[in-house]
């Protein structure tokens, strides 16, 4: 079949793999100019890692990724208040673990369809006329195309959700906090292999080190989610101004930055994900947020669930739309409940909410701590063999 893919992330590239690797025609569009890097570090383990390993990738995935040894939390002068040894978790979630800077995972997954699998970049779909029998798309640029089937892999804020489902609004579901992520050059002091975070009520600010004297900064804050139109740079420079630390030499960095991350962190509840020959997957049909930690590794499982369920199906689109649905919503589902309940870790909203997360984070040196924990983050999912 010929299946448009709105957005070459990493949902929609790990599903133009599959796609293609099981006969179909998949074109990629995506409305920047051309291919995104950037975003924050995920955590990569799970589901997520045993597809990578079936397409093929990790050796690639583990090349761009980072074995980092520690977590510290810092107090207002540096101070190391929490030591957190990553070995612990490496041993009770497997060896199958590595962080990754969520565009360099995206690039990996890129590479395997680049030159393979048509990409329209610097367009998006205007309209979308579903007849029954195929979708007709109207683009902002080129000229109108028809396929088989159109899957929206476009992110939180998803064209083709609106287009087929209606506006955000209707599924949008705001969890009170920002985010931003960017790379800066010649950053120091830099740690090695440590990821370092500081928090304030209601913030929290981290760096991680990169390959190629580069750094990584993460912010956190719980925001109305209307800003009144104040740029992003702005509400960052407002919110971590005077919280001590490296807050303002931090933020010095941004007026060289051309490539930041900004979003709300929210989650997207639907009550079904498909209509007609178009389907939602990754972020755009039920993003956890990155309070989850495996938003990233739930889209490219789901890309190849719905690639297999295809293929079983043999071409009949509703039987494959109910079967993949069927099976990933409570997976997804369980996720988003528990992406919920790390708010509190992330911003926390009080002094004595500082001081307990710095305590826990103390006791997940020790094995019972670091098995309770680990039992929050296990992937309870029968990852389907589909010989794909």
């Amino acid at each position: 079949m010929r299946i448009a893919i709105s957005g070459a992330g990493v949902a929609g590239a790990a599903l133009a793999h599959w796609l293609h690797r099981t006969g179909h025609t998949p074109t990629l569009i995506e409305k920047a100019p051309k291919f995104r890097t950037g975003g924050y570090m995920i955590d990569f383990w799970g589901v997520g890692y045993q597809v990578a390993k079936r397409m093929g990738i990790e050796s690639e995935v583990r090349a761009a990724g980072y074995q980092i040894q520690r977590l510290h939390s810092v107090g207002p002068r540096g101070e190391v208040k929490a030591d957190v040894d990553v070995e612990v978790f490496r041993r009770m979630l497997g060896h199958d673990f590595t962080s990754v800077p969520r565009g360099d995972l995206a690039a990996t997954i890129y590479d395997t369809v680049e030159g393979k699998v048509e990409t329209i970049f610097g367009d998006s779909i205007a309209a979308v006329d579903d007849h029954g029998d195929g979708v007709r798309l109207t683009f902002d640029q080129a000229a109108p195309r028809d396929f088989d089937l159109l899957i929206g892999a476009d992110g939180l804020h998803s064209n083709v959700r609106r287009l087929i489902f209606g506006p955000d609004r209707e599924y949008e579901h705001y969890l009170g906090c920002k985010v931003a992520a960017c790379v800066v050059d010649g950053y120091r002091p830099r740690d090695e292999l440590i990821y370092v975070m500081y928090a304030t009520p209601g913030r929290q600010l981290a760096r991680c080190a990169l390959r190629g004297d580069r750094t990584m900064f993460l912010f956190i804050f719980r925001a109305a989610h209307d800003d009144h139109g104040e740029p992003p740079k702005d509400q960052l420079r407002n919110e971590f101004g005077d919280v001590g630390w490296e807050s303002r030499e931090i933020l010095a960095t941004l007026d060289a930055v051309d490539d930041l991350y900004f979003d709300v962190v929210g989650q997207i509840r639907m009550d079904r994900w498909s209509r007609g020959r178009a389907l939602l997957i990754g972020d755009a049909a039920g993003c956890i947020s990155l309070l989850g930690g495996e938003g990233t590794g739930l889209a490219i499982t789901e890309a190849y669930v719905l690639a297999g369920e295809l293929a079983r199906a043999g071409g009949d689109h509703r039987r494959a739309f109910d079967a993949y649905e069927k099976r990933m919503r409570p997976f997804i589902e369980s996720k988003q409940s528990g992406a919920a309940k790390n708010i509190p870790f992330f911003a926390t909203r009080t002094r004595f909410g500082l001081w307990f997360r710095i305590l826990a984070m103390r006791t997940m040196n020790f094995g019972p701590m670091a098995r309770l924990f680990a039992s929050t983050v296990i992937d309870d999912f029968d990852l389907p063999d589909y010989q794909i």
